[in-house]
């Protein structure tokens, strides 16, 4: 089963998502794409690691996430992707912010992420930013990061099982 929770920022998708992944096994691997860019980002991923189980696995990738989900999957285990939006934009920046973004590099760790969520068996919850509600950005980058993050939502969503949108903590079903 591959399940999409995707909403807006602070809406809950992260606790639903770990919630489920209880629920769902005992068995679990959580593959994390933060990484500490400055110290309030220190603290937000100190938080989510408060917040899970200690026996979980961790296996932090900030930009092989393809990789990391076919190095990962394991029988029995479920498998917790949090989050994409992090990912899309460590691929897309992997330098830093005055570097010209690598849409190249992007699309080819895209295309392998797809093609590997596709071919998984193992039960993978994968969290993501719903980023098209908002109002066009003023800057070609977040324009760029907006178009870019929502197409990797919609092949996402049309490769996972069930798709759920979050907001205030509430998961309504989409497919």
């Amino acid at each position: 089963m591959r399940t999409l929770l995707i909403g807006g920022a602070r809406s809950g998708k992260s606790a639903l998502a770990q919630r489920w992944a209880a629920e769902r096994s005992r068995n679990v691997c959580y593959i994390a794409t933060a990484t500490v860019s400055d110290e309030e980002m220190a603290v937000r991923i100190d938080a989510h690691r408060r917040e899970r189980p200690d026996h979980w696995r961790l296996h932090e990738e900030s930009t092989q996430l393809a990789a990391a989900l076919r190095n990962e999957a394991r029988q029995g285990e479920l498998l917790l992707i949090d989050c994409l939006t992090l990912w899309t934009s460590n691929c897309l920046w992997p330098a830093p912010a005055d570097v010209a973004a690598d849409v190249t590099g992007w699309h080819r760790e895209r295309d392998a992420f797809l093609a590997a969520l596709r071919a998984t068996t193992t039960d993978v919850i994968v969290v993501s930013n719903e980023v098209g509600t908002g109002i066009v950005p003023e800057n070609p980058a977040a324009r760029l990061f907006r178009d870019e993050h929502g197409r990797l939502n919609q092949q996402v969503a049309a490769v996972c099982d069930e798709v759920f949108l979050v907001t205030a903590g509430l998961a309504l079903r989409l497919k």
